[in-house]
């Protein structure tokens, strides 16, 4: 089945089921999900979020150069727009591959200006998140560096809030390519640069475990900083930014993101005639496992102060295996058993009734 016969499904599942409010102001919850920008109404894909009580969806348009859009990309900008004319808050993505990344002075100012040609052609448009993980060299090339994604960052805030001083600017960084390393290299370069204006107002950081079995609060000594390191990455932040113009979480409105975190399920016989490829993954979950370990990642998240939202990876499973089956429904669009536990996670954050005493003290 396909992502569009997919979106059927997902519509025919809504029928029977009522809108949950969006989430409240202590933790956003959202998914990265491109479902929408592959199909030409998204009712379907906004119902679901909406059954979840899902409060954003990370759409990612791919960028190679372009300052502003191609024809192809103006399809996924249209079906963007339509999204949020729906209502659903979208978190804008636009990254390449490391190949394609900006890390010029004329490359920079046709990135930046593609990202502000969308932002003021989709008003209701907010959220913008820079590149994609850049200490992974898939994404960003490790010859260019933090000094480089510094300059991209400065050039866009400055563009970006020159459109709608409200727009909220966001980094992305990967949790296991020595994440605190580029990030001390970031803020050595923000500090040379003089600069006394943010480069950023949100902190993006993925937060997938080692392993899909790791438990969430899990803590590591090998560079790598997951979801349970949230005092080390307090603490990296801290020393690359402290007493400069860029304010650390906590400060004002600044918080951290979690932008992508996801538990990949094995595939039972039943559902096996919907996926290609060889699994990547030698540890996936069953069904009901991923359901807890999601579960348990959404409250972790919640008692951590500084972390503003947590984004799942994804909504729906990838149809090929060498990709992610980490979504709350199958490649046909039926759901998992981790479907009604995010809608049940989201809906214990938003009445305020996660006990935090369960994890180690965040604070």
């Amino acid at each position: 089945m396909g992502r569009v016969a997919a979106v059927v499904a997902l519509i025919c599942v809504l029928l029977c089921c009522q809108p949950v409010g969006a989430t409240g102001p202590r933790l956003l919850l959202g998914v990265d999900d491109d479902t929408a920008k592959w199909v030409a109404r998204p009712d379907g894909v906004v119902g679901v979020n909406r059954d979840l009580g899902v409060g954003a969806m990370r759409i990612m348009v791919p960028w190679a150069g372009q300052s502003v859009p191609s024809r192809t990309q103006q399809v996924y900008l249209h079906r963007i727009a339509l999204t949020v004319a729906l209502g659903e808050r979208v978190v804008f993505a636009l990254y390449g591959r490391g190949s394609d990344a900006p890390v010029t002075a004329a490359q920079r100012k046709a990135y930046c200006s593609f990202a502000t040609h969308v932002m003021a052609r989709i008003p209701q448009l907010n959220d913008i998140v820079i590149w994609n993980e850049v200490n992974n060299p898939t994404f960003w090339p490790r010859s260019a560096g933090a000094p480089a994604y510094e300059a991209l960052l400065a050039r866009c805030w400055d563009a970006l809030h020159s459109v709608r001083r409200t727009i909220n600017v966001v980094d992305s960084t990967a949790p296991h390519q020595s994440p605190g390393a580029f990030i001390a290299q970031l803020g050595a370069a923000y500090r040379a640069s003089g600069r006394t204006r943010p480069i950023l107002d949100t902190f993006g950081h993925n937060v997938y475990p080692e392993r899909s079995a790791e438990v969430p609060w899990a803590q590591h000594d090998n560079g790598s900083i997951d979801e349970g390191d949230y005092r080390t990455l307090i603490g990296v932040l801290g020393r690359a930014f402290d007493g400069t113009g860029q304010p650390l979480p906590g400060e004002g409105q600044t918080t951290i993101w979690y932008l992508e975190d996801g538990f990949q399920t094995e595939i039972p016989r039943a559902k096996r005639r919907l996926y290609s490829g060889a699994e990547t993954e030698k540890s996936t979950l069953s069904v009901l496992a991923q359901a807890a370990q999601l579960k348990d990642a959404i409250w972790l998240a919640y008692c951590q102060p500084s972390v503003g939202a947590f984004f799942n990876f994804q909504l729906l499973d990838d149809h090929h295996l060498g990709g992610w089956q980490s979504g709350v429904l199958w490649a046909d669009g039926t759901p998992k058993p981790s479907y009604s536990e995010l809608r049940d996670a989201i809906a214990a954050v938003e009445a305020g009734s996660v006990d935090c005493s369960a994890f180690p003290p965040q604070s």
